[in-house]
């Protein structure tokens, strides 16, 4: 059993576990009050009061006991493009081996996103990918067959093994939000996930760029991924560290109890910052700490798809 669920480097098989997380996702939502938009939400809409009873589903309606309408393919269709930061930033926390108990930042964001493809996939809705740092790195085309999901699977498993010692990957997303918003002329989710550390880029340079999105007539989510103990609480020993910056190498020792209150008081105005612009445009900004499961994904993902409707 062991040896089905890793591939040889000892990973977990991504498309396995994506599935199993959609699986045990959807089983709970039959205990939640999104029962009615569990497993069928992707081909039903509830009955609105008034309208022609031709389409109900009246299976489903005997097991329970609401009405549903079924849905036609272009009511049910949604497009989504995931935009994922492999910045070397995501790779904090460092690890010789990340894993689910031990998870870094691209690590988390990967499986998260694997998981939001495989629910895409079975919901029949169009998806795709987009990798960026300093560039874009990748951009899949926007699709829903199988070869597709496989393909961007295939794309997320290389993202697993990126190694510490590598070349090192700068953050600066910003213009790539922009290209991506001028790329895709049909209305889309465009969900991102970064750490938010682009230091050469101020709060209003992101802003514009997600402003951008939405005046193409995009919907967004923005997950900030994070450590939370670690990169907003600054939680450490009293005692002297060595800090390294992951993207430029540069070094710092300090002890890290002696600027608690103004670190934290720094990072939180910049996450305020964005989260209350976010909300001014509509924008769904989410505090991913990587700790947290992948349920703080799933369910802003699916009252926001809920929402385009």
């Amino acid at each position: 059993m062991t040896e089905s669920l890793e591939n040889i480097q000892g990973y977990p098989y991504l498309e396995l576990i994506a599935n199993q997380v959609v699986e045990g996702f959807i089983t709970g939502l039959h205990k939640s009050p999104f029962h009615g938009f569990s497993v069928e939400f992707a081909e039903h809409r509830l009955y609105n009061s008034g309208e022609s009873v031709r389409n109900v589903d009246w299976k489903l309606y005997a097991k329970s006991e609401k009405l549903f309408v079924k849905k036609f393919e272009e009511e049910t269709n949604l497009r989504c493009l995931i935009v994922l930061d492999h910045s070397s930033s995501m790779l904090y926390p460092q690890r010789e081996k990340p894993s689910f108990q031990n998870p870094n930042k691209l690590f988390f964001s990967i499986y998260a996103s694997a998981v939001l493809t495989q629910m895409l996939y079975k919901q029949r809705d169009a998806f795709g990918l987009a990798l960026l740092s300093d560039k874009i790195d990748n951009i899949t085309d926007i699709s829903s067959s199988f070869s597709h999901k496989r393909h961007i699977f295939s794309s997320l498993e290389k993202e697993i093994f990126q190694k510490d010692s590598q070349e090192r990957k700068t953050t600066k997303i910003t213009p790539f939000l922009h290209e991506i918003a001028e790329r895709i002329h049909k209305r889309s989710l465009i969900i991102i996930f970064t750490d938010l550390f682009s230091w050469e880029d101020e709060n209003h340079d992101l802003i514009q760029s997600l402003q951008h999105l939405k005046h193409s007539k995009h919907e967004v989510i923005l997950f900030h991924v994070n450590s939370h103990s670690k990169e907003i609480d600054l939680d450490f020993e009293n005692r002297q560290y060595r800090f390294m910056d992951m993207e430029t190498r540069e070094e710092i020792k300090l002890n890290p109890v002696e600027i608690q209150d103004n670190y934290r008081k720094i990072i939180e105005e910049k996450i305020k910052e964005i989260k209350n612009s976010c909300g001014q445009m509509k924008i769904d900004f989410i505090d991913a700490d990587i700790n947290k499961g992948f349920d703080q994904i799933l369910i802003p993902y699916l009252i926001k798809r809920i929402k385009m409707r």
